[in-house]
């Protein structure tokens, strides 16, 4: 059973310091959902988790089944089994999204995927995500709208299989419809219960689609609070301000 260690884990970034302890651990199996206010240091746990040149880690650890991702680069953390789907996906001119995929595919499984299988298992994961297969063959996210880019991602996550994926507000930017689409993807990827998620979000609206097994609180560049479903459910309520007055 694959499991993500993070222990006292402290990031700064241009010598100001962001997260001031961060413990958690995610297994195969379970869904996290970190929620917590603008600047409480949730996207800075997903990019210095990822390895990020921009985040310094002034302190703690990150293990992956035992393995010291801080230790390791970026490609070979996603070698090791780690995924970060990101907020604001990058466009990449020149590059097709059919060749993106299946580099990164043979760059994670360390060979290359017979074509007329990469080429059906591309069609299935399209069709199920409701991308327009000629989205195959254009530039990686090059002139894709939010939705768009946020399909493409999930489509990468179901093609790459990771142990643990990190989910930066996944559901940023989505309507209504792309939305279900979206989970529908997250909750195919979790369905086989070999993988842990880490879904960092503002809103509980992709939660009822996503339905999470622990809720952490996010404030000051640490947890505040724990729990299970019902934590999101106060948080819509009440909002954070319970917890950032406080936040140091």
């Amino acid at each position: 059973m694959s499991t993500l260690e993070i222990r006292d884990l402290h990031v700064a970034v241009e010598d100001k310091q962001i997260l001031r302890g961060v413990d958690l651990t995610v297994r195969a199996g379970e869904t996290h959902a970190i929620m917590g206010p603008n600047g409480s240091g949730k996207s800075t746990l997903a990019y210095a988790i990822a390895g990020h040149p921009k985040y310094t880690i002034t302190g703690g650890s990150v293990l992956l089944d035992g393995e010291d991702l801080l230790e390791m680069s970026v490609d070979e953390r996603a070698r090791a089994g780690l995924f970060l789907a990101m907020q604001y996906p990058v466009e990449v001119p020149g590059i097709s999204v059919s060749n993106f995929l299946r580099s990164a595919v043979t760059s994670v499984r360390g060979e290359a995927p017979k074509l007329r299988e990469f080429a059906k298992d591309l069609k299935a994961g399209m069709d199920a995500l409701s991308i327009d297969p000629a989205f195959a063959q254009r530039n990686l996210n090059e002139g894709f709208s939010g939705g768009e880019k946020k399909r493409h991602e999930i489509l990468q996550l179901e093609l790459l299989k990771p142990k643990i994926a990190v989910l930066d507000e996944t559901d940023s930017g989505l309507d209504v419809d792309a939305l279900r689409v979206v989970s529908e993807g997250i909750n195919r990827f979790r369905g086989t219960g070999d993988t842990g998620v880490l879904l960092i979000t503002h809103y509980t609206r992709i939660l009822r689609y996503v339905k999470p097994d622990f809720v952490h609180v996010f404030a000051g560049g640490r947890i505040v609070e724990e729990g299970g479903p019902e934590l999101a459910e106060k948080l819509e309520a009440e909002g954070y301000a319970a917890y950032t007055k406080d936040a140091a």
